[in-house]
């Protein structure tokens, strides 16, 4: 990216994120790396919202949660991967896929040249887990969805891969199998977004991780399309 347009893409999303006023500093003047410094406002931006939303009690999840789990990676991501609900571990430690299925994610996003904490942000429709792990039911989606399109606007991903059918129709508003859902490339909230399987049932059926990682690699593809000039 020239100058000109690093420029124009600062100040459109500071604008998007603080508003008209800029306010200039010696380190902010001695920056470089324009696209470092908006990585910085959006991590800041972004901790900043999980901080006004930790405390709530919209719904009753709140009541049997032992942590809200808001989301974990890079603010300024490429990829946003969205699951359906935290987990017994991620409700234990706060974090988004930090289980078995967690594992193999890093796993799959190795072999895709992609870390959770470098290109890739990592989050559930749900901030709270659900009693026995059980589905989100659609009141609760309803209550957390807005927090997580607040997301997906701070952090403005380059594509979003949603991981499983259940999180898939709460966003696609459908009720679709994810082997229909995945053969399409849809637009959610201006953005690219494509549906594969969670890497749980990767883990109950080896037979997914074929499928699964043909999904993986069109994001890679694609994601590196649009830094060549080939996407749009």
């Amino acid at each position: 990216m020239d100058l000109a347009k690093t420029l124009y893409h600062y100040f459109k999303q500071h604008k998007e994120l603080f508003g008209s006023q800029i306010f200039l500093q010696n380190s902010l003047l001695d920056t470089p790396d324009l696209d470092q410094t908006l990585g910085k406002l959006k991590e800041s931006k972004l901790e900043k919202y999980r901080i006004s939303i930790c405390l709530c009690e919209d719904c009753n999840l709140h009541k049997t949660r032992k942590n809200f789990v808001f989301g974990a990676g890079d603010s300024d991501a490429e990829l946003m991967l969205i699951g359906e609900a935290p987990g017994e571990t991620e409700d234990l430690e706060g974090n988004p896929f930090v289980g078995r299925s967690g594992k193999l994610l890093d796993k799959i996003l190795s072999a895709i040249s992609r870390k959770r904490d470098n290109g890739v942000y990592i989050t559930n429709i749900l901030k709270c887990r659900p009693p026995g792990n059980r589905n989100p039911l659609q009141t609760e989606i309803s209550k957390c969805k807005p927090y997580l399109l607040q997301q997906i606007n701070i952090v403005k991903p380059k594509i979003i891969l949603v991981l499983g059918s259940i999180a898939g129709n709460a966003l696609l508003n459908n009720n679709l199998s994810i082997k229909n859902m995945r053969r399409k490339t849809y637009i959610f909230e201006g953005t690219p977004l494509k549906v594969t399987y969670h890497p749980a049932a990767l883990l109950r059926n080896p037979d997914l991780k074929k499928p699964a990682w043909e999904d993986f690699k069109w994001v890679r593809d694609f994601i590196e399309g649009i830094k060549d000039g080939r996407s749009k």
